[in-house]
Formats: structure tokens, C-alpha cells, sequence
């Protein structure tokens, strides 16, 4: 059984000389400053916030963000938003595309929406974090409703499970799909609530609250909340989409 290595700072400033890596997972990692020199990269996968990316001495940042809002134009649209009006304009598109991709979805078996492809979120365990995203930066940060997680939502990986449990939240659960999906339509109906009456100055106003317990204490405001929403159903869409192929061919 291979190693694992987890919450670790072990391995910060080490050195790898003649190391076989092959098939190994990082995730969730700090690799900030990471240097591999004459190395073999085949059939590499890279996903995460990358920026002065350098392959053989090319930056490649521009080309791969220039590519991934060719295929998906609501990511640029996002980063552009300045008025209500905006934001309202880009969440009636984000609607739209999931509802497409849902519809694809739900053409499959039940059991597929369930699978996990190379061991991703399956397109259930996506939902349930989208769930905990919008309780976490709207019902939460925004609203500061006193109590507005909902039991299937799934925190992101790292969170850790007691301060889950402290919110109500069910990290074991294994729901149906339609479940998921009813309290996925609640949370939508959510940040369109806020929208919907939302003005210019509104995206201003100061939110005191952090998301969940454990996230850093600063400055937040409904704009910014409001974005990082968006930014976890375009990116989170993008994934579903990948795996969604890859279930469908089969």
C-alpha cells in the first residue's frame, strides 16, 4: 500500500535526487517555488491556481487561462463584473449552464452520478460542496443566518471534520442524488434572492461575518462573497463537464 502523507510540513525545502515519483498524488498542496529540472513529465495533470507557470523556460499562464476562457466564456464574464446588473447577468448564465449539464446528468444511471473518475468529487459530491459553498458565503457571510448549513453539504478537503460536525454537517452521508439536487435548487433560489434586489452600493456592504469558523478574519464584502460563489459553480461546472465525458463515453 503506498505511503500518505497528510497535514505534514515534512517535506517543505526538501530535495529529491534520482526519486521515482511516478503516479503520485498531490493535493491540496503548497508547491509554491517548486523547481523540477531534467526530469520526465508525461502524461502530467496540473490543476489549481497557477501563475508564472514555466515549462522549459515559457511561461505558459497566459496561454492556459487564454485557452480555458475560450472554452468557457462565463469565466471572463465573471472576472468582469462591476454593477448589480452585472452580477445578476452572470448568475442567469450560470443558472442556464447547470441546468444543461444537469440535464446531461440525469441521463446517466444513478450509480454514475455517484462514481468518482480518477478519484475526483462524483458529480453528487460536487453538488453537496457547491450546498456548503452558498450556506458558507451567502445564507452565512452575507445573510448571517444563524444557522444556515445544511446537512449534505460537503466542506472542501482539509476542512476539518469536527468543526463539520459543529456546523450540522454530515460528512458520511450518502444521499441520492435527488436529494442533493432538491437542496441544491433551495441554494440557488438563495443567491438569486439576493440578487434580485441587490444595488450598486449594496455590493459595498461590509460583511462581519467569516464564512465558517476557521477562515481568516478580513475585510469581505457582498460583492466579493458573491464572487467567490460564482467562481466555485463556473470552476466546479468545468470539472463536471471532464468527468461528465468521461462517464458518457462508457
Amino acid at each position: 500500500m503506498a505511503a500518505q502523507y497528510d497535514n505534514t510540513d515534512a517535506f517543505q525545502g526538501a530535495s529529491f535526487t534520482m526519486a521515482d515519483l511516478s503516479a503520485t498524488t498531490f493535493r491540496s498542496c503548497d508547491l509554491r517555488r517548486i523547481k523540477i529540472v531534467d526530469s520526465w513529465l508525461m502524461d502530467v495533470n496540473v490543476s489549481g491556481e497557477i501563475r508564472n507557470f514555466r515549462v522549459n523556460d515559457v511561461d505558459v499562464t497566459a496561454y492556459v487561462e487564454a485557452e480555458l476562457d475560450r472554452r468557457h466564456p462565463e469565466r471572463a464574464r465573471l472576472r468582469e463584473m462591476r454593477t448589480a446588473d452585472d452580477f445578476r447577468a452572470t448568475w442567469e448564465t450560470i443558472e442556464r449552464l447547470w441546468s444543461e449539464t444537469l440535464a446531461r446528468a440525469e441521463r446517466l444511471p444513478e450509480a454514475a452520478r455517484h462514481e468518482r473518475v480518477d478519484d475526483e468529487w462524483s458529480l453528487v459530491e460536487t453538488l453537496r460542496h457547491l450546498v456548503f459553498a452558498t450556506d458558507a458565503w451567502a445564507g452565512r457571510a452575507i445573510l448571517d443566518a444563524p444557522d444556515p448549513f445544511h446537512r449534505l453539504g460537503l466542506t472542501h478537503s482539509g476542512y476539518p471534520a469536527e468543526d463539520a460536525a459543529a456546523l450540522g454537517i454530515d460528512l458520511d452521508a450518502r444521499p441520492a442524488y435527488a436529494e442533493v439536487a432538491q437542496a441544491r435548487v433551495g441554494r440557488v433560489a438563495l443567491v438569486r434572492g439576493i440578487l434580485d434586489g441587490l444595488t450598486d452600493a449594496g455590493l459595498e456592504r461590509a460583511c462581519t461575518r467569516a464564512p465558517a469558523p476557521g477562515y481568516p478574519a478580513e475585510p469581505r464584502t457582498v460583492g466579493g462573497c458573491l464572487r467567490v460563489v460564482m467562481e466555485e459553480e463556473c470552476e466546479h461546472r468545468r470539472y463536471t463537464l471532464r468527468d461528465l465525458a468521461t462517464l458518457e463515453a462508457r
